[in-house]
């Protein structure tokens, strides 16, 4: 099959999580080094917070159930927002990384580190605003889908226990198929709703729309990719703990044989040493894994725009034709450019015959 008829043909979950590793294994270093500054930022934060926790909460505070719990307080809120930060700037730096990529399809440009934060630094406060709501939106629909299903699952355990009392087997049974079942309706709606939305940076930086404009654009976008975000959501995540265990593990097991007690209720038996190299473990995991992330919506936002607006030709035409004129004021042009100026030069025009192929 050649290049240009995988470009022409909608890409299956199979297929999406495929030519993202293929596409990340071929541009490793500089997709490590574009995910990294966001997420090491993000690092050095978390062990700032947990060094000041230290400072403010004393070993012999601590003592106290109530000092304890406010210790804990402090780090999980400080972890939270921290969190959250990195998150807006995963999804800042990506929007950069979409104009890259499409760049790449156009001119067959190299995605570089320097392009992709000039393109970032282009839009900023757009990307930031636009990807803290994001962040906040599906942080809170999240969380309420989660202890929503949360109820929903004890109600149905407990009419299951009531209504199959007689046999206790066929009662765990069916409050296990119940359990599961509602977990995936809630995961399925969750997908559902951040579909809308994942698309906003990729909008913003390769047509060139507002906020809120890239808000409705991308909702319009997402009409059938819930499927293929969740299989991608759910890769990535297996992989990046499976990335986490395999370094996770020998941390661990060295930490065992060093008398570190993990079950212990004291907050003070797990040593500085062990929090820091395991926080550098897990940063280090997600720098490894999220350019696959990154990649595979960039993938998606392209794909949905072949499907249902023939983006293919659209890239084509650019190379050959240039962008599309301008038309009078008084007229509603119904086109759109395949790749929108956002303050950066347009290189010469270059053949290629597969506007989407990775070789």
């Amino acid at each position: 099959m050649t290049n240009s008829r995988l470009s022409l043909t909608p890409l299956g979950a199979g297929d999406l999580i495929d030519r993202a590793v293929r596409f990340y294994r071929q541009n490793f270093w500089t997709f490590v080094w574009i995910a990294a500054p966001p997420i090491l930022i993000g690092a050095l934060f978390s062990i700032g917070w947990m060094a000041l926790a230290n400072q403010m909460f004393s070993i012999d505070s601590r003592r106290d159930d109530i000092e304890s719990f406010s210790y804990l307080m402090f780090v999980g809120f400080g972890s939270l927002v921290i969190w959250l930060i990195e998150a807006v700037a995963v999804l800042t730096v990506m929007g950069g990384a979409a104009r890259n990529f499409v760049r790449h399809l156009l001119f067959g440009e190299n995605i570089t580190f320097r392009e992709t934060y000039k393109n970032v630094k282009s839009r900023i406060f757009g990307l930031i605003t636009a990807s803290t709501m994001i962040a906040f939106l599906l942080g809170f629909i999240g969380l309420f889908i989660f202890y929503f299903g949360l109820v929903i699952v004890i109600l149905a355990i407990a009419l299951a226990a009531a209504a199959l009392s007689f046999s206790p087997f066929l009662t765990v049974i069916v409050s296990i198929f119940l359990s599961l079942g509602i977990i995936f309706l809630a995961g399925w709606l969750f997908f559902l709703i951040a579909s809308r939305f994942l698309y906003v940076p990729q909008v913003m930086m390769v047509e060139g729309q507002g906020v809120f404009a890239s808000i409705s654009r991308s909702a319009s976008l997402a009409s059938s990719n819930v499927k293929r975000l969740a299989a991608l959501f759910v890769f990535t995540t297996v992989a990046i703990y499976s990335a986490l265990l395999l370094f996770l593990i020998p941390l661990q097991i060295y930490g065992y044989f060093s008398g570190i007690s993990f079950l212990a209720a004291d907050p003070d038996a797990i040593p500085a040493w062990y929090q820091i190299a395991n926080q550098i473990i897990t940063q280090a995991s997600f720098i490894l894994l999220t350019p696959i992330w990154m990649i595979g919506l960039c993938l998606l936002y392209v794909d949905e725009r072949v499907r249902h607006e023939g983006y293919d030709i659209e890239l084509m035409a650019k190379r050959v034709l240039g962008d599309i004129p301008d038309v009078p004021s008084a007229f509603s042009n119904p086109l759109q450019p395949a790749l929108a100026q956002v303050g950066l030069p347009t290189p010469p025009a270059r053949d290629s015959s597969s506007p989407l192929g990775l070789n």
